[in-house]
């Protein structure tokens, strides 16, 4: 389930439409990458993300914040910290040094594994995911994996910007965690 957008997070919704860039072929041919790294260079938008998601999930209670490499990472960690609570870093298979869970899966263009560390998600808490861009769901999806692999349970997942032709969403739907997504594109 898509939850619905206040009135305030509609406008930051159109402000990162405004500043996204469209790279076609990257990472390979007839791809359309949806380059969302202007978005950082803007403080004032960032500063309005983190503090509309901030209000969002501290109403619902969450104990822990994910993060999807790379660019999950860049709002995450100020998401949790904003929520006074863990941030949990979700990265590709080699990257990190402790045991970990491990999940492989298909992505638009390929397929992968990302992992977890093992002692880094404690059980019985409450998670939010959260990514730059849902596209298939793949990446959204193993990461629920992971978390229910260490014994929680995933409660939302938060993303800045979807492409509906992937129908990402339909994926993660049966996953029962609302889908906050400022930009659908």
């Amino acid at each position: 389930m898509i939850s619905t957008l206040s009135a305030e997070e509609e406008k930051t919704g159109e402000k990162i439409k405004e500043v996204l860039i469209d790279v076609p072929d990257f990472p390979k041919s007839g791809i359309i990458f949806k380059d969302v790294t202007p978005i950082f260079s803007n403080p004032d938008l960032c500063k309005a993300i983190i503090q509309q998601l901030g209000y969002r999930y501290r109403e619902i209670g969450v104990d822990c914040i994910i993060g999807l490499e790379s660019r999950g990472f860049l709002l995450g960690m100020p998401l949790a910290i904003e929520l006074g609570i863990p941030f949990v870093m979700v990265r590709k298979k080699g990257k990190l040094p402790r045991e970990t869970f491990s999940v492989a899966y298909e992505l638009e263009y390929g397929s992968s594994v990302i992992e977890v560390h093992k002692n880094d998600i404690a059980p019985y808490k409450r998670i939010v995911i959260h990514d730059d861009v849902l596209a298939t769901g793949g990446t959204a999806e193993a990461a629920a994996s992971l978390v229910r692999m260490a014994g929680s349970s995933v409660v939302g997942f938060s993303f800045l910007v979807s492409i509906q032709i992937l129908y990402g969403a339909k994926k993660l739907e049966p996953l029962g965690a609302p889908l906050h997504i400022f930009a659908p594109c």
